[in-house]
Order: C-alpha cells, then sequence, then structure tokens
C-alpha cells in the first residue's frame, strides 16, 4: 500500500514539472498556443478524453465521499488542477479503498 501511494506522489511530481517545464519552455502566451492546439482535431479529441476522465473521477469521488460537501470540494478542483487533485485524493483515501474493495 505505502509503495503504491509512493508511487502516485511520484508520479504528480513528474507531472508537476512538466507543466513547470512546459511553462517556461514556451516563449508563445497562453492563448496563442490554445488557438494552436484547437485547430488539430486529435488535440480536441485529447481533451474530450481528458474531461472525460475528469468527469468519471469526479464521479468516483462522489460515490466514495459520504459528505457532499466534502466530495465536492473535492471534485470541483479536478477540472482546474486536473489528475495532480486526483493523484492526492487517492493518495489520501487509498487505504480507506482498499477496506471497501476487500469486504
Amino acid at each position: 500500500m505505502i509503495l503504491l501511494r509512493l508511487f502516485y506522489v511520484i508520479c504528480a511530481a513528474v507531472f508537476s514539472a512538466s507543466v513547470f517545464w512546459a511553462l517556461g519552455a514556451e516563449p508563445r502566451g497562453t492563448m496563442e498556443v490554445l488557438a494552436a492546439m484547437v485547430s488539430d482535431p486529435w488535440t480536441v479529441v485529447t481533451f474530450l478524453d481528458l474531461y472525460l476522465g475528469f468527469l468519471i473521477a469526479a464521479g468516483v469521488i462522489f460515490l466514495f465521499e459520504k459528505n457532499k460537501l466534502v466530495a465536492a470540494a473535492w471534485a470541483i478542483p479536478i477540472f482546474f488542477l486536473g489528475n495532480i487533485w486526483t493523484v492526492a485524493w487517492f493518495v489520501i483515501r487509498l487505504p480507506a479503498l482498499r477496506a471497501r474493495f476487500e469486504r
């Protein structure tokens, strides 16, 4: 269990580092980059896939959390912070998730 949680934390750190690298490496502004990205159909498909995954993760969080305000506090930021936030939830809730699956 500890190794899996550590693996998730490492994945989140690698992703965070790649975001900061990309922000520093790209000389164009954010809007120019986004305009170029959405002109490519496969980028649009990739974004749809990403946000469908966010929706699924948010749904799992709402099913798992008993307090719906806590669920909303975890689920809503996923759409702005991405999988870094999802990983944080998994790292914190992994022991409880495992316990539920073992029942």
